[in-house]
Formats: structure tokens, sequence, C-alpha cells
């Protein structure tokens, strides 16, 4: 096997050959993603309210930063941590695409007998694979932001709805970096074209990392100061 074999190899080739044509019309390119990624972020916050109306609240009052105590720069760097994992994970997905829809296909070609059968169907098990897990990734949050939120408004003696208002101004920022290389995924992989995810992964991630710095300091020092005024206290 030649260096160029290699699937990441291979693919700095063609991320240049996606970034050029990209750079002639960006908005083209980033506004289905923008739309996939806020849409996605309404759908969560909507399974998040049904979650939070159904759930038990817990009856241990939660620590929110910036409201039942003063707010800290550790507080953010904490919410920016945790974030930053779950970008983490949903870049590799876009790199699990790119690897399984445009690399393994191409390589294939280059195998016969029982090579070439491992080869032709790693493509399709992996992308089940990421697809499975990107679900799973989607269902445990919304369960455990709902049962969240089911506590919280409890706690401030306000609706789950209002409570969701309330964190709305960080809420979408945040869910729609966080989901922008899941939406250059789907995308992908509705229109076939895999062999632009590598680039996909670059843009989403450095489009994402500024907006959840500023979505972590949104939580932290503005939206207690709204709970504040719709909790009335």
């Amino acid at each position: 096997m030649h260096a160029h074999d290699l699937a990441l190899v291979q693919g700095v080739e063609r991320t240049r050959t996606a970034l050029d044509q990209w750079n002639e019309h960006p908005w083209r390119t980033l506004r289905p993603w923008a739309i996939g990624a806020v849409l996605v972020a309404f759908g969560l916050l909507g399974a998040v309210w049904v979650v939070a109306t159904q759930a038990t609240p817990d009856p241990t009052p939660l620590s929110l930063p910036g409201y039942s105590a003063p707010p800290t720069l550790g507080d953010a760097s904490g919410i920016l941590f945790r974030n930053l994992l779950v970008l983490a994970l949903h870049a590799f997905a876009c790199v699990a695409g790119f690897i399984a829809g445009s690399s393994l296909p191409r390589e294939a070609d280059r195998h016969s007998g029982v090579w070439r059968w491992i080869h032709d169907r790693a493509g399709p098990l992996a992308i089940a694979f990421v697809s499975a897990a990107t679900t799973f990734s989607l269902a445990t949050q919304a369960y455990i932001l709902g049962s969240t939120a089911s506590t919280l408004a409890a706690q401030l003696n306000i609706s789950p709805a209002l409570l969701l208002v309330g964190l709305l101004p960080h809420a979408i920022p945040e869910l729609t970096a966080l989901f922008l290389p899941l939406a250059a995924w789907l995308i992908a992989s509705r229109r076939g074209r895999w062999d632009e995810l590598l680039a996909a992964t670059f843009v989403t991630v450095a489009i994402s990392l500024p907006m959840l710095v500023i979505a972590a300091g949104i939580e932290v020092w503005v939206s207690p100061h709204l709970l504040h005024l719709l909790a009335g206290s």
C-alpha cells in the first residue's frame, strides 16, 4: 500500500477541490447546512419539551450557574468543554462518513474475492452504525435535557415551555453549532457527495467553535437574568 492510497491522504486532495469550489459561492454551501442544523436544534428542543412535560421533577434542587450562584469563568469553561466533546463526536461522524461512503467503495475496486466482499459491505455497515450512534445520541440528549428541564421548571415554579423560552438565547446558537457537522453529513449522504465530508468537517468545526464560546457566555451571564424575570424573582 502506498501513502497515496490512504483515505485521509486522498481526502486532502478532495478537500482542496471542495474548498476551492465552495469559496466561489460560500453562502450557497453554508445555507443548507445552517437550515438543517437549525431544524435539528428545534426538533431536539421540541423533544426536550415533550420529555419535560411528562417527566417527574426531581425534588433535589439543581445548581444553575448565574441563577443560584454568581457566575464564574469556570462555569463557562465547563459548559464549553462539554459542548466541545459533543462537537468532536459529530465531527468524527463526518470523517467516518467520508471514509465509509467515499474511500471504501473506491478501495473495493482494487481487491477481489473475500477482500472485495468486505470492502463492498464495510461502507454501508459503517454508515448504518454512524446513523444509529447519532440517533442514540440525540435520543439520550432529549431524555437527559428533558428530565433536567422538568426539575428546573418545578424549582423555578414556571412551566417547561416558559423555561425553554428563557433558554432560547443560548440554546439556539449552541445547538445549531453542535449540529452543523451532522447537517452537512445528512445533506452529503442524500446527495451522494461523500468525498466532500472531510472538507465539510473542517468548515463546520471552524464555524461552530466561536459560536459555542459565545453561547457559553450567554448561558452563564445572560440567560440567568431572563429566568429571573420569567420566574418573577
